[in-house]
């Protein structure tokens, strides 16, 4: 027998409200707050993996809309680290989202790893959700306006006073909330010592280069030349992470004497436009990122077309590439956007989806692989 999920008698009405006037009519669940929460209003096209997605660094200070109707079906696992003292099952330690958007909000998940509902985990970190709206009237929106800032409130006036209040969310530096704030390490040097540059990395990418052997030195977005250069490492990784990368001044700097100095180098989301504009290269905002686990890119070099997992709003410029020695690696399928870069001369490589998938597709793991042979050859 179908089962309808429906919303607890707890639930009070909410509204999101977004900066150009549109206002959508849901119902409260997680956190309840007594002031409006804004945020810059995206979406993801994911089926599943809404606990990785919501602890992605990468959407630290974004109200979130899951597009796929239902969420929270099998529940919220606990925080349990793997062998290598990595959480399983989440990107982060924390939520990082601002607020959740969802159209119907399961309140009796089902799964064998589940200790306790969406709403209880969100309402545990004092995160608020709305439920109950057209989704799908959202995203479509948004798609063709562009994102935009938003608020969930339950008055429509304080929303749009909240929302006029704000600052640009393009001028925030998220990374330096979100980065690590001591040096960590972990792994055992098999293969070789990986700094790990951390401007919101997501765990499965540290999971993945501890799993190939290396050691892992995990440092501050804005660390010194000279403390990266103390840990004697075979390569540099520059990681994801959330808003404008011409923020990042000092990790793009630091991008830039890494390449010069010929240390084998891996960019990752928001580490691919760190390289791109520590080489001469610009970047841009998309009018509504790309943000989901089926997007399509294409191998330049192998005419190989993949099903990649994204969630980034900007992006290299491909024409700024002429005059630098940056070249195309990767394109999307959908849109022809860049997806990844080549250096000409120096053992340099990015890519502007995420190899590690999680959630979503492990078809170009061997992003990982060939950075590792790059060490190999180094």
């Amino acid at each position: 027998m179908l089962r309808v999920l429906v919303s607890k008698s707890t639930s009070k009405p909410l509204k999101l409200v977004l900066e150009d006037g549109e206002v959508f009519d849901g119902l409260s669940f997680g956190s309840i707050h007594s002031s409006p929460v804004v945020g810059e209003v995206v979406f993801n096209t994911g089926m599943v993996g809404y606990t990785e997605a919501m602890t992605d660094p990468s959407y630290s200070g974004q109200i979130l809309c899951f597009t796929y109707p239902l969420l929270g079906n099998y529940g919220v696992p606990d925080y349990v680290e793997d062998a290598n003292n990595i959480l399983v099952n989440f990107e982060s330690s924390t939520i990082q989202v601002k607020g959740v958007i969802a159209n119907r909000v399961s309140n009796d998940p089902s799964h064998f790893e589940s200790t306790r509902s969406l709403g209880a985990w969100m309402q545990g970190e004092s995160i608020p959700g709305i439920e109950g709206l057209d989704t799908r009237e959202l995203t479509i929106h948004l798609r063709e306006r562009g994102v935009m800032l938003g608020a969930i409130s339950s008055e429509v006036d304080i929303a749009k006073q909240a929302i006029a209040n704000a600052q640009d969310y393009s001028t925030l530096n998220f990374c330096s909330t979100v980065s690590t704030k001591e040096p960590r390490k972990l792994g055992r040097n098999v293969r070789g010592r990986i700094v790990l540059i951390d401007c919101g990395v997501k765990l499965n990418i540290v999971r993945s280069l501890v799993l190939r052997g290396f050691e892992v030195t995990w440092l501050p977005y804005d660390s010194p030349y000279d403390l990266v250069m103390s840990s004697k490492p075979n390569g540099i990784v520059f990681s994801n992470g959330p808003g404008d990368p011409k923020v990042c001044i000092p990790a793009v700097e630091l991008s830039r004497l890494a390449v010069e100095d010929s240390i084998p180098t891996l960019g990752i989301c928001l580490g691919t436009q760190i390289i791109a504009l520590s080489q001469g290269a610009d970047t841009f905002k998309l009018k509504y990122g790309h943000r989901g686990q089926n997007k399509p890119c294409i191998d330049l070099k192998t005419g190989r077309c993949m099903v990649t997992s994204q969630n980034h709003g900007y992006t290299v410029e491909e024409k700024s590439l002429a005059g630098t020695n940056l070249e195309p690696w990767f394109v999307n399928a959908d849109d022809h956007t860049l997806e990844g870069l080549i250096h000409k001369t120096k053992p340099c490589i990015s890519v502007q989806f995420h190899p590690e998938g999680s959630p979503g597709p492990l078809d170009p793991s061997y992003v990982f692989d060939v950075f590792a042979d790059q060490i190999r050859r180094a």
